[in-house]
């Protein structure tokens, strides 16, 4: 017997308790207790092993445990212990979309630990990733330098963020930030020189962000996933994303080099 740590989901939240310093902390588990081993995802990190899985509906937590929205299990849980769960989060979406053979239709099996294949026609299938760019557009020169923040439709609360978009078939990375930044703003851009990524499992989602310079254009809300935004100054930035996106860590950057 071995003691794990546990990722386990309730209704897409995820099961945490209480800390010893008063933050929060991924239960633990006796892996013997798991006899269900095609719906359980193994892993593990240089200095921890995880368990992911998906607790049944009427599964009731302790006293002592409670559930949370993966974002914002960020504030409470240790760096490994929150990528750990996003890596968990992934695997299990996976996991329950991914049942049937593309190919011929039939249920498929588990095969490896991060593997189904299909029983009539041996097609394998792997956990997909999304990737997705995201940009930071600039314009002007030093105290003068301004940034494009956006609000998109599907934002939750009224905070700006970046203009960002999934990469499409037969184009590169770098075409897929001019090409969403002209369909979301009308703007053409130059100078786009990579920034870093992230992992983004909401579901499934690499980040790619970028910066870039502003070319020519007025902005413009063409396609209907923005519903406002613009250039701002340093000194007169709305509401921005929260940690621990890319966005929030990106602008912080520019907000930070001011000279």
């Amino acid at each position: 017997m071995s003691e794990k740590t546990l990722v386990a989901f309730s209704n897409g939240r995820l099961l945490i308790e209480p800390a010893a310093d008063g933050s929060a902390r991924l239960p633990k588990i006796d892996d013997s207790q798991l006899l269900d081993l095609s719906s359980i995802f193994r892993y593990s990190t240089p200095v921890s092993e995880f368990i992911a899985l998906d607790l049944p509906e009427d599964h009731n937590p302790r006293p002592d445990q409670t559930i949370a929205d993966l974002r914002d299990a960020f504030r409470l849980l240790s760096p490994e212990e929150w990528q750990a769960a996003g890596k968990g989060s992934e695997l299990l979406s996976w996991n329950r979309s991914t049942r049937h053979c593309a190919r011929c239709g039939a249920p498929l099996r588990r095969f490896s630990e991060i593997s189904k294949k299909c029983p009539d026609c041996d097609a394998e299938y792997f956990p997909t990733l999304s990737p997705c760019v995201i940009v930071i557009v600039t314009r002007g020169e030093g105290a003068d330098e301004e940034a494009l923040l956006v609000h998109a439709a599907n934002f939750r609360r009224p905070f700006f963020g970046l203009v960002a978009g999934f990469v499409e078939t037969g184009e590169s990375l770098e075409e897929a930030v001019a090409r969403e930044v002209k369909e979301e703003t009308g703007l053409e851009v130059c100078d786009i020189r990579y920034y870093g990524s992230q992992s983004w499992p909401f579901p499934h989602q690499l980040m790619i962000g970028f910066t870039a310079r502003w070319k020519s254009g007025e902005v413009r809300f063409a396609d209907g996933e923005l519903t406002a935004g613009g250039f701002f100054r340093r000194d007169n930035v709305p509401e921005i994303p929260t940690p621990p996106s890319i966005a929030r860590r990106m602008i912080d950057e520019w907000l930070s080099n001011d000279k």
